[in-house]
């Protein structure tokens, strides 16, 4: 296989993940902004500061509000990491590779980007906001049910899981620390517990609240709630899973060895949670780190196994 074909199956799993990843976050925020206290002054700018964009934001736009953001992170084509643009390149990754993947996969991206370009209004307005954006979760879905359930599990299948648990690793470390933050601020102004509505949150941006309930066994609790999404071994978006996918995935590919060390030093690099502490400080550093950790796991695939110039934008 081609690096550059490579690279583009990985950057297709990454992107995918991404346009779902981001329809959820700005579905589960709306809903979590009409749960908190109407005095606390958490704004949709989070989600901006949650996703390491606020430079990018602050060229683009003056005020910080809630039009604004929510069309930066959906529709702005100068930011690569929006949903639209992400959804662009999965649809020019697929058209690139399709002879690796199944037959029906590029008609089936094709008339989800030419549905999510023709319908983005819906998701920048609030009207039918939830309506448009578990339209596009569901499109993602269908994607990656038509991958997973046809291609043969070959190199192409192994890049794909790299890029996609990657990308699922990637955001499970993000909201974590945007619980975590929200929390601190969030009972430091109002002097309320909004543990419960903060986690509950944080577990539905994930579809993670049924299995944490049969893995926990107990009401929603922030230790409980870090627990599995950073430790169970079972749960797919959780870090702990991803990881070890990405473990099974490098052993069957060719010259994996620095891959594998690295891997090995994410999956024991944890945090003591201690039920009688809270999630503060040195958790969001924890959580940092383990960010840190993926830039660099994504760096060694791009020297092993892509070429030198990434052909995707991070």
């Amino acid at each position: 296989m081609l690096s550059k074909v490579a690279e583009r199956l990985y950057w297709t799993a990454r992107y995918l993940e991404r346009v779902e990843n981001t329809a959820r976050l700005v579905s589960v925020y709306d809903s979590l902004l009409f749960d908190l206290p109407h005095d606390l002054d958490i704004s949709w700018y989070n989600l901006v500061t949650l996703n390491s964009l606020e430079s990018l934001f602050e060229e683009r736009y003056r005020n910080r509000d809630e039009r604004n953001v929510v069309k930066f992170l959906l529709a702005d084509d100068t930011n690569p990491s929006s949903m639209l643009s992400a959804l662009k390149m999965v649809r020019e990754n697929v058209r690139t590779t399709r002879d690796m993947l199944p037959l029906e996969c590029w008609e089936m991206v094709n008339e989800f980007y030419i549905f999510a370009a023709n319908h983005i209004n819906q998701g920048i307005n609030r009207r039918e906001r939830h309506e448009f954006l578990n339209q596009i979760v569901k499109c993602c879905q269908q994607v990656n049910g038509l991958i997973k359930g046809t291609m043969s599990r070959d190199a192409a299948w192994q890049f794909m899981r790299l890029g996609r648990n990657l990308e699922r690793a990637d955001m499970v470390t993000r909201l974590l620390d945007a619980g975590a933050a929200a929390q601190i601020q969030g009972e430091a102004e109002t002097q309320m517990r909004i543990s419960q509505v903060v986690w509950g949150n944080v577990l539905r941006s994930s579809s993670a609240e049924l299995n944490y309930r049969r893995a926990m066994r107990s009401a929603v609790r922030e230790i409980d709630v870090a627990f599995f999404l950073l430790k169970d071994p079972y749960f797919p978006r959780g870090l702990n899973f991803c990881l070890s996918q990405m473990l099974s995935a490098v052993a069957a590919l060719p010259n994996s060895g620095n891959a594998k060390k690295s891997l090995d030093e994410a999956l024991a690099f944890e945090f003591d949670l201690d039920d009688s502490k809270r999630l503060g400080g040195e958790f969001r550093e924890y959580l940092n780190q383990q960010q840190l950790y993926l830039i660099e796991l994504h760096q060694g695939f791009n020297e092993t196994w892509f070429s030198a110039v990434q052909r995707g934008a991070e």
